[in-house]
């Protein structure tokens, strides 16, 4: 399903709400306009856009504020800010409270369809796979009870008080922002900010300016300067993601900062001071990136001062159970729709499943599942419609004896993670898998498994 961008325009002038909302049109994405701050709420609640444009200076809640409840109830839609009155420090003082940018007005076409693109790449790249900022130790934020995402865990709760350097390996869609998170949030430099950009979704000659900053007048376009994510990251963590991918030049200047905590801006001859913890990520195989010359050998030595690798969904399937609970309950909520139940081989069918996209790719599932399904209970075919996720292992069809038999031991993973995530309970353990009890004491006892254990 094709999503056209919604993007919400807040400015109290009408002009600049009609200006701007007829130029995002033209580009092909959708506007809602709002007059103020309040109606800017409703909208956020009532519509769901993927972006908002908000003006710093309004009668009533202004920008700055609007954005701090952007950043706690709708933390994953991205704010950018419209000044013709702030100084350059109030828009950099907002980005350290999380706006994605600010544009200056008069605007110009170009640089706002660049902004509102990046902005929404960025949203696309870090969606969460998991839920918001951690609640405590025993969760750092994460969904899962397999003894992968416990391992996790104590990792992240033994290096976040350090300063040190972390990367971070794994596959596509298996939450390595999370993690990051994670560990911004359990440090001491929680209070700072934690800033987050993905190098492969910028431009290669875009890279430099956006980690390091430019100088006003530094290239053609540079009409004020504007700091780089290091400086927005002072005293607080800056989180790299793909950072197999920057040009050989940007790892050299990587290099730099890391060693001494100076960065330059493009087009200036005088360094600045940063102190920023860099918590660096990748799908990557750096190891053999180096060996194959794509990578520097001393800044991959100096990124992996503790590295931490995250394991793909296929090797935690006794999670799952919990993800697609999870996901149900978010998305029924912020689709507005009744949470439907499971149906146990629907658990079992998603289990035999390789999910090459890992969580990212589950979580659509689900949520393409609540939008078609036409039933109170998802059937298998509601989650995988095209089989869009490859099952595992050759792509022949097994005989029939084979899938019985992946589809008893998926069953019994998936009700042992029901029974481990309710302490043994078989009645709430039921409840979480669309059962009866009655129901799950024969499925239990036709797999063999005894009631009171879920070993």
């Amino acid at each position: 399903m094709n999503h056209q961008p919604q993007v919400l325009i807040v400015d109290d002038e009408a002009n600049v709400r009609k200006v701007l909302g007829a130029m995002l049109e033209q580009a092909g994405y959708l506007s809602l306009r709002a007059a103020s701050a309040e109606e800017a709420l409703d909208l956020l609640r009532s519509q769901d856009p993927d972006l908002v444009l908000t003006d710093l200076r309004m009668p009533g809640m202004g920008g700055i504020n609007l954005l701090d409840r952007v950043r706690r109830e709708f933390p994953e839609i991205p704010v950018v800010l419209l000044t013709a009155h702030g100084t350059v420090e109030t828009a950099v003082d907002a980005m350290k409270r999380g706006a994605h940018d600010f544009l200056t007005k008069p605007f110009e076409k170009s640089h706002v369809l660049q902004v509102v693109e990046s902005a929404l790449r960025q949203a696309r790249e870090s969606r969460r796979e998991f839920q918001g900022p951690p609640s405590g130790k025993a969760q750092c934020g994460m969904v899962g009870i397999s003894r992968a995402v416990e391992s996790l865990r104590d990792m992240i709760e033994k290096i976040a008080p350090s300063p040190s350097t972390v990367l971070v390996l794994g596959e596509t869609g298996t939450g390595k922002e999370l993690v990051a998170n994670a560990i911004h949030a359990f440090s001491p430099r929680r209070e700072a900010p934690l800033i987050c950009i993905n190098s492969a979704a910028i431009p290669e000659n875009l890279v430099e300016a956006e980690l390091f900053g430019f100088e006003r007048s530094a290239f053609t376009g540079a009409d004020r300067a504007k700091p780089g994510r290091f400086e927005l990251a002072d005293h607080g963590t800056l989180f790299l993601d793909e950072v197999g991918d920057l040009p050989a030049a940007i790892q050299a200047k990587l290099l730099r900062v890391l060693q001494d905590g100076k960065v330059d801006r493009v087009g200036s001859t005088a360094p600045r001071t940063v102190d920023v913890r860099l918590i660096a990520a990748t799908h990557r195989d750096l190891e053999l990136e180096v060996r194959e010359g794509r990578f520097r050998a001393d800044l991959f030595f100096r990124l992996r001062v503790v590295e931490i690798r995250i394991p793909p969904l296929r090797e935690r399937l006794e999670d799952l159970p919990l993800l697609v609970d999870f996901f149900l309950t978010k998305h029924a909520r912020r689709l507005d729709r009744p949470r439907p139940d499971v149906a146990p081989e629907s658990l079992a069918a998603l289990a035999r499943l390789s999910w090459p996209g890992n969580v990212r790719e589950l979580e659509s599932a689900v949520e393409r599942a609540i939008l078609l399904a036409e039933g109170a209970v998802l059937q298998p075919g509601d989650f995988l419609p095209g089989q869009s996720a490859a099952p595992s292992g050759s792509s022949a069809p097994p005989r029939t004896s084979s899938v019985r038999a992946a589809a008893s031991e998926a069953e019994r993973r998936v009700i042992r993670a029901a029974l481990e995530a309710t302490g043994g309970n078989v009645t709430h353990a039921a409840i979480r898998l669309g059962l009866s009890r009655r129901g799950l004491q024969l499925k239990m006892k036709g797999l063999g498994l005894r009631e009171g254990s879920s070993s």
